[in-house]
């Protein structure tokens, strides 16, 4: 037999000072962010399947990111106490020049393609397409880097797969992609834009490479993890913070797309 509640035992929740949500406004939050982690996963969707065809951006990013440790590797004429003192410095250079290119091509298609405008005209929240894009520029750079890594450490005979690097990479790559896709919507407005994007990223990224560069150094010389948490602060703290700007003023942005 269904078991009654009575009044009272309704009204208990309430009784007691505690705040109950109605029924409506909770399944109207869930059918909302529903809704909008399924725009989220199309775009996301359509970025990667534009890229599996083409693999534009993420071939250019490879092969300008392999070229940039190659020429270190013959630039510096490393000796076996002085390679902890450059590797870091130029691991993250040659990340963040492939993933500048990369960024680069992110809104490329969209440019060309007249498509952006389409997406705007669209039923859609505005800053989906910021989380989707930002989402397809992590997945482009992590699969450079697993690439990258492994060629960086066989040059310059570095051990860099340890979890501690592995985290500071995946940290500074975040922030460098949330801060990379705004900048990069503002850049291809511009006729220049293959210069403005690296001149307006760069000056923003400063704390976030040298935290990067001083973490990974000091993990490569094998120094602990306390020794290392101040930098890897500044990392979350960078991220955060961008993640929360970029997510908010990417609307305001694009507005001239439209």
């Amino acid at each position: 037999m269904e078991q009654q509640l009575s009044p009272a035992a309704i009204d208990e929740p309430a009784a007691r000072g505690a705040v109950v949500a109605p029924p409506g406004v909770v399944a109207r939050t869930v059918h909302g962010l529903n809704r909008y982690l399924r725009e989220v996963g199309a775009l996301l969707w359509k970025d990667l399947l534009i890229e599996l065809r083409t693999r534009d951006a993420f071939v250019s990013m490879l092969v300008f990111g392999v070229l940039s440790l190659t020429v270190f590797n013959f630039a510096f004429e490393l000796r076996a106490d002085s390679v902890a003192l450059v590797a870091p410095g130029v691991l993250w250079v040659a990340i963040l020049f492939a993933g500048t290119l990369g960024l680069g091509r992110s809104f490329s298609h969209e440019r060309e393609r007249g498509s952006m405008e389409g997406l705007l005209l669209c039923p859609v929240d505005r800053s989906s397409i910021y989380v989707a894009k930002l989402l397809a520029n992590i997945v482009f750079i992590v699969a450079a880097e697993v690439v990258l890594v492994p060629v960086f450490g066989s040059f310059f005979d570095v051990s860099i797969l340890k979890p501690g690097i592995v985290a500071v990479i995946i940290l500074g790559t975040i922030g460098f992609a949330a801060v990379g896709t705004v900048f990069a919507a503002m850049a291809v407005n511009t006729r220049a834009r293959e210069v403005m994007l690296p001149i307006l990223l760069l000056p923003i990224l400063l704390p976030l490479i040298i935290a990067s560069v001083k973490a990974t150094g000091l993990l490569i010389d094998g120094e602990p993890w306390s020794a290392t948490w101040a930098w890897v602060n500044l990392l979350i703290v960078f991220d955060v913070v961008y993640l929360v700007v970029s997510f908010l003023v990417f609307e305001y942005v694009i507005e001239d797309w439209g």
